[in-house]
C-alpha cells in the first residue's frame, strides 16, 4: 500500500564475528578477510485498493559498483530454488519475507537488482487481483519492464563487513508501482526507497468497525507519504522502520472524514511510541465523497516517467498533509482521485498521554470540502492547482501540462 508518495528499501543490521587467519607460503603469516553474510527480505505498503499485487521474485543480484552492466564480472546472486510468488499485501505492518541469504567479500556494495519471472502466454507472475463483482474475482496479468529479465536496477549503499552480516530489506510500494495503461490493462513501474536499520516506528489502533471500508494509515512528513500500511484484522497497525523525526499520523477510509495526528516523535531508530490503543482506538467521522478527474500531459513525452497526482489540504496551525494520491495512466495521462471526503477532517496534537483528543477543523487550507491538487513526474517541474471544490459536485478536467 506507500514515497510519498508500496518501492525497495534497503535495511542493514550487523551481527559481530571475527576475522579468519590463513597462512601464506614462504614462510610468512598472511591473513585473508572472512567473506561476509547478505540476506535479503522483501515487505510493502498499501496497494490502492487491489485485492492482491503479486510478483515473482527468481533472484537478486548485488555488485559493487553501482555503474556495473548485467554481463560484467563481480555479481554475486542469491537464486531463489523455485521462483516465488509472492502477494505483497500480505506483507503490511513490518512484516517481512525472506529470500535467501548469500556469502559476500568484504565491501561497499552500491548496485543491487530485483530479478522478476516474466509473464509468459497464461502464466501470471506477476499480476493483480481485482473484484468484479461483489461473489467473483478476476486476476490481470502486470505488464513487466524489460528490466525483469536483467533485474531492476537499484542504487543504494550498503557495507559488508568481513565476518559480520548484513540484511537488506526491499520495500515494494505497490501504490506506486502500479499504474494503468489504457484498455484496462495495468504495468509495473516499480518504485524504490530506502528506510533505516531496525523496527522501530508508530503503533495504534483504529477502530475495527472501519476495517471493511478500506483504511490506510501513513506517516507523512510535508504531506510527502514516508511509509503507509493497513490495520490487521484486530484494527492494529504499525508504521515500521521510520527514521529519527516528527511524523503526521493520517488515517483515511471510504466515506470517512480524515484524521490526523500532528508532530508524532520518534525519537531513535529502535524506539516506538503509540498513538491510539485497543481500549481507545481512532474512530472516524462519516462524510459524504466526491471525485477528482483530470489528464497529466508531459512534454516531452516519456516511456519511463509516471505521473503522480495528489490531493492535499493543510491545516490553520498544523501540516499540509496528502488525503489520495494515484498515478496518472502511462497511455492517456487520465486519472482519478475518488472517496475524497468532504466534510472537514480532525486533527489532534500528538501527546504521551492517551487517548489523543481529536477536533473537527473548519479552517483548513483551501477550505472544507476543498483540495489542493499537486502533479508531479521525476524530471519535470511539479505543477499545483491552489483550490478544487468538491462541496457541491464532483470535478472533472482537473488537467495538468508538465514540462522539464
Amino acid at each position: 500500500m506507500h514515497s510519498s508518495f508500496r518501492t525497495l528499501t534497503l535495511v542493514a543490521s550487523m551481527s559481530a564475528a571475527g576475522l579468519l587467519a590463513a597462512c601464506g607460503g614462504g614462510g610468512g603469516e598472511t591473513s585473508t578477510p572472512a567473506p561476509g553474510t547478505l540476506g535479503v527480505s522483501l515487505t510493502d505498503a498499501p496497494s490502492c485498493g487491489y485485492d492482491a499485487v503479486n510478483v515473482t521474485v527468481r533472484a537478486v543480484r548485488v555488485h559493487q559498483s553501482s555503474s556495473a552492466g548485467e554481463n560484467e564480472g563481480g555479481w554475486s546472486d542469491i537464486t531463489l530454488p523455485v521462483p516465488r510468488k509472492i502477494n505483497l499485501l500480505d506483507l503490511t505492518n513490518g512484516v517481512l519475507e525472506t529470500l535467501g541469504e548469500t556469502s559476500l567479500p568484504a565491501g561497499h556494495y552500491t548496485q543491487l537488482r530485483l530479478v522478476l519471472d516474466p509473464n509468459n502466454g497464461n502464466s501470471k507472475a506477476n499480476s493483480i487481483v481485482l473484484t468484479t463483482t461483489p461473489t467473483n474475482t478476476t486476476e490481470i496479468s502486470l505488464d513487466t519492464p524489460s528490466a525483469v529479465q536483467s533485474g531492476i536496477k537499484l542504487n543504494g549503499q550498503f557495507e559488508v563487513v568481513s565476518g559480520q552480516r548484513v540484511d537488506v530489506v526491499l520495500d515494494f510500494d505497490a501504490c506506486k508501482s502500479i499504474v494503468t495503461k489504457g484498455n484496462g490493462g495495468y504495468a509495473l513501474k516499480p518504485v524504490i526507497n530506502i528506510i533505516p536499520t531496525v523496527l522501530n516506528g508508530i503503533d495504534g489502533y483504529v477502530n475495527p468497525a472501519l476495517l471493511s471500508s478500506n483504511v490506510s494509515v501513513s506517516a507523512q512528513q510535508n504531506g510527502t507519504i514516508i511509509r503507509a500500511t493497513v490495520p490487521d484484522a484486530n484494527g492494529k497497525f504499525t508504521l515500521a522502520r521510520l527514521a529519527p523525526g516528527n511524523y503526521d499520523v493520517v488515517i483515511t477510509a471510504d466515506s470517512r472524514a480524515t484524521a490526523v495526528i500532528g508532530t508524532v516523535p520518534v525519537v531513535s531508530t529502535s524506539s516506538r511510541v503509540d498513538v491510539s490503543t485497543s481500549a481507545a482506538p481512532i474512530n472516524l467521522l462519516a462524510s459524504a465523497t466526491r471525485k477528482i478527474d483530470g489528464t497529466v500531459s508531459l512534454t516531452p513525452t516519456s516511456t519511463t516517467a509516471v505521473a503522480y497526482v495528489a490531493a492535499q489540504q493543510t491545516f490553520a496551525a498544523g501540516p499540509r498533509v496528502t488525503v489520495k494520491y494515484r498515478g496518472a495512466d502511462i497511455a492517456d495521462g487520465t486519472y482519478s482521485l475518488a472517496n475524497l471526503p468532504i466534510a472537514a477532517p480532525q486533527y489532534g496534537v500528538y501527546s504521551p498521554t492517551l487517548p489523543i483528543a481529536l477536533t473537527t477543523q473548519t479552517t483548513t487550507t483551501p477550505g472544507t470540502g476543498k483540495y489542493q491538487v499537486t502533479a508531479s513526474a521525476t524530471g519535470y517541474t511539479t505543477k499545483t492547482i491552489t483550490s478544487v471544490d468538491l462541496t457541491t459536485a464532483d470535478q472533472a478536467g482537473v488537467d495538468f501540462a508538465l514540462v522539464p
